[in-house]
């Protein structure tokens, strides 16, 4: 089977460390050539909560777009995301792009519009893939990113994941306000 390329929106409030690891270690068990953005800290867009981490996640799977939106669903299940008595949102893992398919699928419409409205979407997506095509837009990332209007604060953090910095040194004293 072919390999697809995918881009995932990870996002943490509660125990955020903590949840985005194990986010992460999840995906590490099936996708494949995984590589993750700097981790940015936000305000939260929509919810009363406290600030967010957020990531997004480049990597190829060889499943279907509905089986791996039921196996990240999962990984958000494992982690809190519907239990009854959660604080907060402790894992949320969003399907950014899935290839170039543009559409609705099963109540899931790509590419996700969150992208072009949410710095802490697009900013460490352009980071990660900046000379990706946004299908519908038919401009790379990283100047949707340039050109982007956004009023949101993002800073990046300092984060690591199984002993690597994701986040470099040179970044954490960057704050942009969009």
């Amino acid at each position: 089977m072919s390999l697809t390329q995918v881009y995932l929106g990870l996002g943490s409030n509660v125990e955020r460390e903590k949840n985005l690891c194990a986010g992460l270690d999840a995906l590490a068990g099936f996708l494949q050539d995984m590589r993750c953005s700097p981790v940015f800290e936000s305000q939260p867009v929509g919810i009363k909560s406290g600030p967010f981490f957020n990531l997004v996640v480049a990597a190829k799977t060889d499943l279907p777009l509905f089986e791996l939106s039921r196996r990240l669903k999962l990984i958000e299940a494992d982690n809190g995301r519907y239990a009854q008595d959660r604080k907060g949102l402790p894992l949320d893992i969003d399907v950014l792009f899935y290839g170039n398919l543009v559409g609705n699928f099963d109540g899931l419409t790509l590419p996700r519009a969150e992208i072009l409205t949410n710095a802490f979407v697009l900013w460490p997506l352009a980071l990660i893939a900046p000379e990706k095509i946004h299908p519908v837009e038919g401009k790379p990332l990283a100047q949707i990113w340039a050109e982007a209007q956004i009023d949101q604060v993002l800073a990046p953090a300092a984060f690591e994941w199984r002993g690597e910095q994701l986040t470099p040194g040179s970044m954490l004293s960057t704050k942009r306000s969009r």
